[in-house]
């Protein structure tokens, strides 16, 4: 008949002291107090494990940080886990894990590892901007909550603020970049499911805004304009330039000019400074030639073709132009980049084929295999539909109002 074991006292657990050697206290039913010879207090559950059927043991901590009651509270979870052939000690195991990946793999270092591939994808710069959108709106309530517990409503109620101050498409961004980094999640195999890929539905789409821009028709009274504008020479070379080649306002301020070919006249943007990195080769024309001609003597020495004022060696601000065209009177009718929508509204209404047009403004084609015909046969079509531009521009210039100069226009055929 087996021993039968007096459950244990509160009273005889606190009590209990060290000695010159280790001893137990038993509880019954597999749970000791283990008296260390230093007087630590350890509780221990001794088992038969359920698969192997070896003898072995689990801690339950030490007293009185677990009370003789928490004590045999865990006993009996372990008991239970035995009788559904689970071994406790594996199971705790695993359970710090679990909770040890919660800790590891929460939103924002989940955001973190985002920013880092989407600095690979983009510009660094075009990164950073969304990740500080995140950092304003989301992160300050997400950064700590593990990526699995990333619901709908949790995430509705953070942005449902942003929402009411009326900024939709802020709202439609920050879902965007939530939803990356949620399948990024699925992809490393933190989550199965990512519960928040309809989310976006649940906002009324914004408005779309498109760049301020003139009509054609005004062209001459944009170059009247610029020709009698009090900015500096390198200004206005910059706004002919940018008008000219149909870049944006910051492929055209950080111009190198070791990215241009004088000898195949054409102007290689490498694709790092390119919205959608990839590279960009622009036929050069008389005119922008001409502009190139102005601005070597102030900076064929320098590394950028338009430098900056205050810093010489760097390039000049991608708002320049912005400024200098509200100095004009354009404030709110016309910005630098709305210049490209100028240059392809005038040259679809001339007929040119729209997707040479679109080759032209480094629109990226989603169909790749027009996109491979658009790189390896459009740039002839663009060396004349750029010819065309830039004399166009001239003559709309009224004779030597363009730094460029007049150089006839042809009409598109």
């Amino acid at each position: 008949m087996a021993k039968r074991v007096v459950p244990l006292t509160n009273t005889q657990v606190k009590q209990a002291k060290e000695s010159d050697k280790e001893y137990t206290l038993s509880d019954g039913d597999g749970l000791q107090l283990r008296i260390k010879t230093n007087g630590t207090k350890l509780w221990i559950l001794k088992y038969t494990h359920p698969i192997t059927k070896k003898r072995t043991n689990i801690s339950f901590g030490s007293y009185p940080d677990v009370p003789l009651a928490e004590a045999r509270k865990r006993r009996a979870d372990a008991k239970k886990l035995i009788a559904h052939n689970i071994d406790p000690k594996q199971h705790k195991d695993e359970q710090l894990l679990m909770e040890r990946a919660e800790l590891e793999n929460t939103f924002g270092k989940l955001a973190d590892k985002w920013l880092e591939l989407k600095k690979e994808s983009v510009k660094p710069e075009t990164a950073e901007k969304a990740y500080r959108a995140l950092e304003k709106h989301i992160l300050p309530k997400l950064a700590n909550v593990p990526i699995q517990d990333i619901k709908p409503k949790l995430v509705l109620d953070i942005l449902a603020p942003v929402k009411a101050q009326g900024t939709l498409e802020t709202v439609k961004r920050l879902c965007r970049i939530i939803n990356e980094v949620m399948r990024l999640a699925v992809a490393s195999g933190h989550i199965e499911v990512n519960y928040l890929a309809e989310i976006t539905k649940l906002f009324p789409a914004p408005k779309r805004k498109h760049m301020a821009t003139i009509r054609p028709e005004r062209l001459p009274e944009l170059m009247q304009a610029i020709a009698n504008a009090n900015i500096t020479l390198s200004t206005r070379c910059l706004l002919e330039w940018q008008l000219h080649t149909m870049t944006r306002p910051i492929e055209s301020a950080t111009a190198r000019w070791s990215d241009i070919d004088f000898e195949n006249r054409v102007w290689i943007v490498p694709e790092e400074r390119m919205k959608m990195k990839r590279p960009h080769t622009i036929p050069l024309t008389e005119q922008t030639l001409a502009l190139l001609e102005i601005m070597k003597p102030i900076s064929s020495h320098r590394e950028y073709i338009f430098p900056s004022n205050k810093n010489p060696k760097s390039h000049v601000n991608s708002q320049s132009a912005n400024m200098a065209l509200k100095r004009m009177g354009f404030d709110g009718e016309l910005v630098s980049h709305g210049l490209r929508a100028l240059a392809s509204t005038t040259l679809n209404e001339q007929g040119f084929n729209p997707d040479v047009i679109e080759a032209a403004l480094a629109h990226v084609d989603r169909n790749d295999v027009r996109k491979a015909y658009n790189r390896a046969e459009y740039l002839e079509q663009r060396r004349k539909l750029m010819c065309w531009w830039s004399e166009h521009i001239t003559v709309c210039a009224e004779g030597n109002m363009s730094l460029a100069g007049k150089k006839g226009l042809k009409l598109a055929s």
